[in-house]
């Protein structure tokens, strides 16, 4: 009897501990940023461990590998492109920010000069004001563009100050990820354990099938949506700088990629910018800059991201989108990105328990 009512105050272990750290973050939301900015170097790990899992599974069984083979080998595959990214793409983005800042005044008087001569010569504009409109709305872009610019130089100089802490931090998240990785099955045995020796049988045995449908969604669609902007980005690049020869066409294909990671809104965030640099130099290749980034995001979304992606997450573009301004309202970027699969997460739970209660009452619709 005693026994029985012991595993019953159990049950209620977690929900106690999420009602203290519910309260804690509450009553003082400072203690509880500082206490994340401890484990920061375990809650990073634990994305890169995340997001190196596939890679490592994939090594080990296209290559027979084991598991410490397929990790050095997925970290030696990792660090090699960072080493690319960071020795040519990075100087050249830079290089182009500074260049596009430097190059200000050219670029206004190119427009102004664009405008004199192409929009004013037609009639149906004359006695207009149509001209100076244009130029204001230019120059209004020009302006943001620059500010913007400017705050990323600032930032990324501000933050090189900090790189040494940084690097270190970066360091022992790299090496804690190795250890997760290596001992992932333990971990899961043991998480397994856990939930299997705090609640009944049937609830830890849901609690696991949900994580395994949250990992699910979650790695389907972050690991395929970052492989498939990667290839976009390539191919924007390629594209842009052999063919069109666009200027900047390294940071104009950084941008695309980036931006590709949302999806609905993330082709035309990504372009806007891209055109508007580029008309900035010369309106023609700004012309054929849109159109190469209509071009292959219509490649993407009809046979790129499905192939890659696979079946989509389930959710309506109503919810997507609901999703996306949702989460990039109150979290930016990271909100955008993540709101998705989260909003996949939420509807698998909401159909579990509409199904439930109905075949609970024996209901068919």
């Amino acid at each position: 009897m005693n026994k029985r009512k012991v595993i019953s105050y159990l049950n209620f272990l977690p929900l106690i501990i999420l009602s203290i750290l519910l309260f804690k973050v509450i009553d003082n939301p400072h203690s509880f940023i500082d206490f994340l900015s401890i484990l920061s170097p375990f809650l990073i790990a634990f994305g890169i461990a995340y997001l190196l899992n596939p890679l490592v599974d994939y090594l080990g069984k296209t290559f027979k590998l084991n598991r410490i083979g397929s990790i050095f080998f997925a970290y030696i595959i990792v660090l090699g492109a960072l080493v690319f990214l960071i020795s040519i793409v990075t100087p050249n983005i830079i290089e182009s920010i500074t260049t596009l800042i430097s190059n200000t005044p050219t670029y206004i008087k190119n427009i102004q000069e664009f405008l004199e001569y192409n929009v004013t010569r037609f009639e149906i504009f004359s006695g207009t004001n149509i001209t100076q409109t244009i130029e204001d709305l230019i120059l209004d872009s020009l302006t943001k563009i620059t500010e913007v610019a400017n705050s990323a130089v600032n930032q990324v100089l501000s933050q090189a100050i900090n790189a040494t802490a940084f690097l270190i931090k970066l360091i022992l998240s790299i090496v804690i990820s190795i250890y997760m990785l290596k001992d992932k099955e333990n971990f899961k045995r043991q998480i397994k354990r856990l939930l299997y020796s705090v609640l009944n049988y049937n609830n830890a045995t849901k609690t696991i099938e949900l994580g395994r449908d949250v990992n699910r969604v979650f790695s389907r669609y972050l690991v395929g949506k970052f492989i498939d902007s990667l290839i976009v980005a390539i191919i924007c690049f390629l594209v842009l700088f052999i063919v069109v020869r666009a200027p900047f066409s390294m940071l104009l294909s950084v941008i695309v990629g980036i931006t590709n990671m949302i999806p609905y809104f993330g082709p035309f965030i990504g372009a806007v910018p891209a055109v508007i640099i580029t008309l900035f130099i010369s309106p023609i290749k700004a012309l054929w800059v849109a159109i190469t980034i209509l071009v292959i995001q219509q490649f993407d979304g009809l046979y790129l991201g499905p192939k890659i992606l696979g079946e989509h997450v389930g959710v309506k573009p109503f919810w997507i989108i609901s999703a996306i301004s949702i989460g990039g309202s109150l979290f930016g970027f990271m909100g955008m990105l993540l709101g998705v699969p989260v909003i996949a997460v939420i509807r698998l739970l909401v159909l579990r328990f509409i199904d439930k209660s109905l075949k609970n009452n024996n209901i068919d619709i």
